[in-house]
């Protein structure tokens, strides 16, 4: 059935709602290779029944916002490997699509779930589902060159050329129907500013969030002028951080809130360091779902997680949510 929901920004000012994890890591999980360039993009052409299951797997854990597979899905990666513009553009479609039939199941399957433990034989058409929110995944534009530099910024661009970069991607995503678009592990202010006048007018509300080392952007710009950039946009419904340290984002959260008096997003990583020489991950992981509660108390409305964040952490952190 389909279930009926009110504007994101709606359900963020009742109260907190729970992200998924990381993509990447659910569909290695699955089997799949992401060694390609396009990493999880790759899929939305070659096997997207992995991506609707990864999505499906978030959910079940008790996800609320889904992000989609476009994070490293643009227009110049998928032409170098001979997609056309067409293409590109049913693909980006898809991520939605994806996205969607994910949440919808998931919030079918809560409402049957909650009809068989309350002994409730109603008819299925009765029955009142949590909705599913879906996020439309913008990533930065290192994404694209997949080298890295979406951890660095700086990319020799001026605002007006990424700009340029980043609107037919969000244009078309959001011709797809999300219910916002994650502009998301935005390593560099310029990159924002380039971001927020690309979704001006696209008719579709975004959450911003930088990708940060301690309290600075990874360009190495002070966060409070970071998310200022975004304090007086309407567009913007959430403003934080996502694919940092979890102990950085403990104080990221409260600037966020401080500067903007917006709801905060925050989906850090495991904790976990990745050793690129020797394409492995090192450390420990230091994700911990009852950090939600300081989050929560300082502002954050949207919590979730990110790289090596898996589906069983995403349950323990959706009922540390429910019952904090």
């Amino acid at each position: 059935m389909s279930v009926p929901r009110t504007p994101l920004a709606t359900a963020l000012e009742r109260g907190p709602l729970v992200l998924d994890g990381g993509l990447s890591n659910q569909l290695e999980a699955q089997g799949c290779d992401l060694s390609d360039e396009l990493w999880s993009a790759r899929l939305l052409a070659d096997d997207p029944g992995q991506i609707e299951a990864a999505h499906t797997a978030y959910a079940r854990a008790g996800a609320r916002v889904l992000i989609t597979s476009s994070y490293q899905a643009t227009y110049e990666g998928f032409a170098h490997r001979g997609v056309g513009h067409e293409e590109a553009t049913a693909l980006l479609r898809r991520s939605v699509e994806l996205a969607r039939t994910a949440a919808e199941r998931a919030a079918t399957e809560r409402a049957a779930a909650r009809d068989q433990a309350a002994g409730d034989r109603a008819a299925s058409g009765d029955r009142v589902a949590e909705p599913v929110w879906v996020a439309a995944s913008v990533g930065p534009y290192g994404a694209m060159l997949a080298d890295g530099s979406e951890y660095r910024g700086r990319y020799g661009l001026s605002v007006a050329e990424l700009a340029r970069f980043h609107r037919p991607r969000i244009e078309a995503l959001a011709a797809a129907g999300p219910d916002a678009l994650a502009l998301e592990t935005v390593p560099d202010a310029d990159e924002a500013a380039a971001l927020l006048s690309a979704v001006e007018g696209c008719g579709v509300p975004v959450w911003l969030s930088y990708s940060i080392a301690g309290e600075a952007t990874r360009a190495g710009q002070p966060l409070r002028d970071a998310f200022a950039l975004a304090a007086g946009v309407d567009q913007v419904i959430a403003v934080g951080v996502n694919c940092c340290e979890p102990g950085d984002a403990d104080r990221a959260v409260e600037i966020a809130a401080d500067i903007t008096g917006k709801p905060v997003v925050v989906y850090p990583n495991s904790g976990e360091e990745w050793d690129a020489a020797a394409r492995s991950w090192r450390g420990r992981a230091t994700f911990d779902p009852g950090r939600v509660r300081a989050w929560q108390d300082a502002g954050a409305r949207l919590i979730g997680g990110c790289c090596r964040v898996g589906p069983e952490r995403i349950a323990e952190l959706a009922a540390v949510v429910r019952n904090h």
